[in-house]
């Protein structure tokens, strides 16, 4: 295995990947502006799939190119300066943000103050801003090395949560007696379920909508109102107004909720594309009943929340509620660590494949 590396995926095949040897750090010729940083720990949940199975179509390719036909998929962590002679970023800094899996990166920071910086790199221009941003980290920021994997693993899976609670909260809750949630084991569903279990335990039931054997783990994190099992959806009552969050992104599961509840199924929303494979609708489908899919884009909340309220607010907010929610996942998570290519390569695996324990959380170091 070479010391220093890009771990990349065939963006035709996700599953076929490659360990790219790099030059070690000290070797690395940075132009003037840019700064070398060691990527120290990252985690990898369903949020990374969807990064990969939405690659071409959402641009997450494009934040750190690769080689013909390669994609690196993007990951949040910590990382440390390792190089630098711009002003404001000492060398031996810690930064928490988006990432490769890889041995280290360059950035070109922009916008520099005490709480970090934007990466000003000319191929990241125009791609959302929430992913551009780093942040200082230090023990009193929250940032310890007990905390850390916690904020690594639930970071961008909570702040899309909270996000997407956000919207259903100007939407009236989409003017639903019920919403479902489905691969309501993720994380990022999980931390839904948390902030609606907070916010609006009156005003709605939550249903995890699951696979017969994430049944009883759901079931024990207690966020959820119903636990219902894929097979069992046609149990619930059809005749309730009913949303739809879709966290797998599985076009046969859409069909079979939009018809069973036809004209009760007052919205329908893909956040996230867990089940990758089946995330294409049949093309020989039938129109389905109901309200016309929609996606939900983090980024473009992110923005209007930071026009509304301002980016260190926004950041309070999110930041405050994602230590509650870190606080209560330590009752039915346990975290994982595993080093190196090999390591990022069978947890990945895992998740193609759904194999992975909902009930663990995996941070990688390099």
């Amino acid at each position: 295995m070479p010391d220093s590396y890009d771990f990349a995926v065939s963006r035709d095949d996700l599953r076929s990947s490659t360990v790219v040897p790099l030059p070690a750090p000290e070797d690395v010729e940075l132009s003037p502006g840019q700064v070398l940083l060691r990527v120290d720990n990252f985690s990898i949940t369903a949020n990374n799939i969807t990064y990969a199975a939405m690659g071409d179509a959402m641009r997450y390719w494009e934040f750190f190119p690769a080689g013909e036909g390669l994609g690196r998929i993007p990951a949040w962590g910590y990382s440390e300066i390792l190089r630098s002679d711009v002003e404001g970023m000492p060398e031996g800094s810690r930064l928490y943000g988006y990432m490769p899996m890889s041995s280290y990166f360059v950035v070109e920071p922009t916008d520099i103050s005490d709480t970090g910086f934007v990466d000003g790199t000319s191929h990241r221009n125009g791609l959302p801003a929430i992913y551009n941003r780093y942040g200082f980290t230090t023990p009193e920021t929250g940032d310890t090395p007990e905390r850390e994997p916690y904020i690594a693993l639930f970071g961008p899976l909570f702040a899309t949560s909270y996000l997407c609670a956000d919207w259903l909260e100007d939407e009236g809750l989409v003017k639903a007696d019920r919403l479902i949630l489905s691969s309501a084991s993720s994380k990022t569903a999980l931390a839904l379920a948390f902030l609606l279990q907070r916010d609006h335990d009156d005003d709605v039931d939550v249903v995890a909508l699951t696979s017969a054997r994430n049944a009883d783990f759901v079931a024990g994190t207690g966020l959820y109102d119903e636990i219902v099992a894929y097979d069992d959806l046609e149990s619930l009552d059809s005749s309730l107004k009913t949303g739809y969050l879709d966290f797998g992104g599985n076009a046969g599961l859409r069909a079979k909720v939009h018809n069973h509840f036809g004209d009760n199924l007052v919205s329908s929303t893909v956040i996230g594309a867990a089940d990758w494979e089946g995330l294409a609708p049949d093309p020989d489908a039938e129109p389905l009943p109901g309200p016309h899919p929609g996606f939900f884009f983090a980024p473009d909340r992110f923005a209007k929340r930071n026009a509304d309220w301002g980016a260190a607010e926004v950041r309070r907010r999110v930041g405050e509620s994602q230590n509650q929610f870190i606080d209560s996942s330590k009752t039915w998570l346990t975290l994982r660590e595993g080093v190196g290519p090999d390591a990022i390569e069978s947890v990945l695996s895992d998740f193609f494949d759904g194999k992975v324990d909902p009930s663990e959380g995996w941070t990688i170091k390099p």
